[in-house]
């Protein structure tokens, strides 16, 4: 896939927000599926999701019923759950306007028509930010067609751009997309003995978080580069340095520039040699 650069921006970056806390909410429904099915693994990569630029949706990882494999799945863009049985739709449910309790109901009698565990009492190990629909409202997704549209296409551009990334470096582990913080990634490991503290260099497209309120691309290296006498990077690019050690580039960044695909793939480029470079891995 080649992402067509001219279909995006159509939406601003900054007017995502809320169709992004409404999709990272939703998206739950998929990693408690997995949660109740698959045998967790460390990291929580059995809840990890794959983005499926097709149905414009997070799909889970396989569940085996009987002779048949079950993915679940929650479409962007029709912002509903989806059922899947051997890659093939078999059902759909469209959140908009419905509350959990009745998402529940039609989510576990679903996942035992399938042969699978129910899943909607399933607590997640980490917590979200409190929105109307976790206090009982209904997704309120009036307005937000476009947006969820947009949201879509950002990651349409992640998984691109991923793919580049993985095609530039062997190795690198496969693109996954993480409920939690409802980001997509590839690691870039440099360090694979299993060592304390291996180095690594993530790259990956958040759709926006609390520390900037739209889609960006990052580069983190870890263990985290020290902040003092960082290289200066090219523009879209800014390094972050609270919380966490990267170079990032926002949404707004991107799109300044007359050819945004030339552009953040050289910023990228150019971050992991960086990152390379601080983590003695040239």
């Amino acid at each position: 896939m080649q992402f067509d650069w001219s279909t995006l921006g159509a939406k601003s970056p900054t007017a995502l927000v809320r169709a992004r806390n409404l999709s990272h909410h939703a998206l739950q429904w998929v990693a408690k599926a997995t949660r109740a099915n698959l045998e967790a693994q460390p990291d929580d990569a059995h809840v990890s999701c794959s983005w499926d630029s097709g149905r414009a949706a997070f799909l889970s990882q396989p569940m085996t019923s009987g002779n048949a494999e079950v993915r679940v799945g929650f479409s962007l863009r029709r912002f509903a759950l989806i059922l899947l049985r051997n890659n093939r739709d078999l059902d759909e449910f469209e959140l908009g306007g419905r509350k959990d309790a009745s998402v529940a109901v039609w989510f576990d009698s679903a996942m035992r028509t399938l042969g699978l565990k129910p899943a909607s009492e399933i607590e997640q190990p980490y917590s979200l930010p409190s929105l109307p629909v976790t206090r009982g409202s209904a997704y309120h997704v009036s307005g937000e067609t476009d947006a969820f549209g947009e949201l879509a296409r950002w990651f349409d551009m992640g998984a691109d751009l991923l793919a580049d990334v993985i095609a530039a470096n062997p190795g690198a582990a496969p693109v996954r997309c993480g409920p939690q913080r409802f980001n997509m990634s590839t690691v870039i490991a440099i360090d694979t003995d299993g060592r304390e503290n291996a180095r690594a260099i993530r790259v990956g497209l958040s759709p926006g978080d609390d520390h900037y309120a739209q889609p960006y691309v990052y580069v983190n290296p870890t263990p985290r580069l020290k902040p003092a006498d960082l290289p200066l990077i090219a523009a879209p690019g800014q390094w972050h340095l609270k919380d966490f050690v990267a170079a990032v580039a926002t949404g707004e960044d991107i799109l300044l520039h007359p050819e945004p695909a030339a552009t953040l793939a050289a910023f990228v480029d150019t971050a992991i040699g960086i990152g390379r470079e601080r983590l003695g891995a040239l």
